[in-house]
Formats: structure tokens, sequence, C-alpha cells
């Protein structure tokens, strides 16, 4: 209870980095035995719509939830500035659902609702709406005899639901944004390891952006990720797990009328602390990120912090 109580209090104090204007769902009671994948990439970090929150550790193979994700960037106030003092607020509040076709495939959706701010020396800027709607079919690739491994891929493509502003983006970070406004497509990999109470995730995907009606194309993505869970308690109803990791994202250069824009690549790396707790078919669940290296815009946007939490219920 004391390791519960502490986790969750870390939580609740670095809740205030994302200002109100940056995982899991249901375990089987019976063992930590099912662990599926799916990635986050529709907040907005460094390249719009694509700030990726995570690999999430969806073990219930059929689920609807709720999710809010934030994230932290510090910027260059102008190009006469070399400090960044630049505050970025990129906040998520996401449906999102995964449903099983049949025994080895399925289809994950999800819908965010963006609420963004910026803190320049005219004022705050603040931007809201819907972003781009997330589609992903999922496959389970292989899967030993001894169930300690397996091995799932994923095709999707995020349809452009969100506002692209032309104007935004020719400011310092053009990621200040509800979405691409381009038909952007992914393919995904995940790998587990599990035995007894331990886990082990390891993911990755590379996203492919399109040119946009304003010519404007983001750069191409790829995510990566290692996580670690273990199960510290559960019973019958009831379970509770930690998990720690790294996450790592690299940006390919943004381009307008086929032209590479300069300042617009970089790579970043996370290091996560997050716990997930499950009852009958409600789960709850939670994650820190703070960087471990960052360089991106050319060094002129600086990652400070991401923060997650979900509310899934089984169905």
């Amino acid at each position: 209870m004391k390791k519960i109580i502490l986790i969750v209090s870390l939580i609740l104090l670095n809740q205030y980095q994302a200002k109100t204007i940056r995982d899991s769902a249901y375990v089987a009671p019976e063992t930590l035995n099912r662990f599926d994948f799916d990635d986050d990439c529709d907040a907005c970090g460094c390249a719009a719509g694509n700030g990726s929150s995570g690999f999430e550790s969806l073990l219930n193979p059929q689920f609807v939830g709720i999710k809010y994700f934030a994230q932290h960037y510090k910027a260059k106030e102008n190009l006469f500035v070399k400090d960044l003092t630049q505050d970025q607020y990129f906040n998520t509040l996401q449906l999102w659902g995964k449903i099983p076709l049949t025994k080895k495939l399925s289809v994950y959706a999800s819908l965010p609702f963006h609420f963004h701010e910026k803190k320049t020396m005219q004022g705050d800027i603040r931007i809201n709406g819907i972003g781009d709607l997330n589609l992903m079919g999922i496959y389970q690739l292989m899967s030993s005899k001894d169930n300690f491994h397996h091995l799932s891929g994923g095709l999707g493509v995020k349809i452009p639901l969100g506002k692209f502003d032309e104007k935004g983006a020719s400011g310092v970070n053009p990621s200040f944004q509800l979405g691409t406004g381009s038909w952007d497509y992914q393919a995904a990999l995940n790998y587990k390891f599990q035995k007894n109470k331990v886990a082990v995730l390891v993911n990755t995907d590379y996203t492919i952006k399109t040119e946009n009606r304003k010519n404007y194309r983001f750069g191409n993505q790829w995510n990566y990720a290692a996580t670690g869970f273990y199960q510290v308690a559960g019973n019958e109803k009831s379970i509770f797990s930690v998990k720690t990791g790294v996450q790592g994202e690299v940006y390919a250069q943004n381009k307008q009328f086929d032209e590479a824009l300069p300042n617009t690549a970089g790579s970043a790396l996370y290091g996560k602390l997050g716990f997930e707790a499950s009852y009958k078919k409600l789960s709850l669940g939670s994650e820190i990120m703070l960087p471990m290296y960052t360089h991106l815009a050319g060094g002129d946007i600086e990652a400070k912090s991401r923060f997650s939490v979900f509310l899934n219920i089984g169905i």
C-alpha cells in the first residue's frame, strides 16, 4: 500500500506541468498474461499530430476509454533571442477503443480533442478543437508454444479532421496545430516477453506523412520504446503493477512546396515511470516521462516533460 500511495503522489505532483488552459488497461485477474500494443501519436509535439505518449499496455482484448495526455516544451521566443523562454503546453483529451475482429486481428481507433497554449511576449496564444482520427489494424504475427513470446504488427491511417493553420506553421514550432491537414500512414511492430509477474515490451513504429492542401508536409517520424512491467500485488478481482522504461522519437525535416525547411528535424529520448491498476473491468493507469536527451528543431525547442492518465472499461 505504501508503494501505491508513493507512486500516485508523484503523479499528482507532476500534473502542474501541463496547465489547465501531456497506461494500460484491464488486467486479467488471474495473471499478468495479456499484453497487446497500441501507440498514441496524436498529441501534437515537435511534429504536429505525432508527439507520442508511448506504447500503452492494453491488457484487455477489448475496451473503450478516455485518456489525458500532456506535453511541455520550451522554445525560442524569436530569432533574436538565444534563450528558450517560451513555454508551450500541448494537451489532449482522447476517446479510444480496441475491438477484436478475430482471434488474431483487432482494430484500434482514437479521436482526440486538443487544447494547446503557448506563452509569448505579445500574450498567451491558445487553440483548441478536434484532432485527427487514428485507425489501425493489429495482427498477431507469432505466439510461442510456452506463451512467453508474442509478436504483433499493425498498419494504420490518420484521417485529417483537425484544422491546420498555415500561418502557425511559420512559427518556431510549426507543430502548434490541431492536425497535420494530411493523410498519414503508419506501420508498427510490437514484441512482448512475459513470464510470471514480469513482462517486457519492445515497440517501434514509423509514420509516413504526406503533403496537405497548403503544400506543407511534416517530416516522417520514427518512434521506439522499451518498457518493463512488474506485478506488485493482485488477487481475483484486482491487480496493481508498475512500469519503467525508455522511449525515443526521431523527426525528419518538414517540407513546403517540396523544399526542406531548416530547423524542423530533431530527436528526443525520454525515461518513463508509471503504474497500472484494475478492479474487475475498470482500469486506471498513469505515466510520467522526462527527457534524457533532447535536440528538436535544431535546438530551438527543448522537451521538458510529459504526463498521461487514462480510465478504461472492458467490454
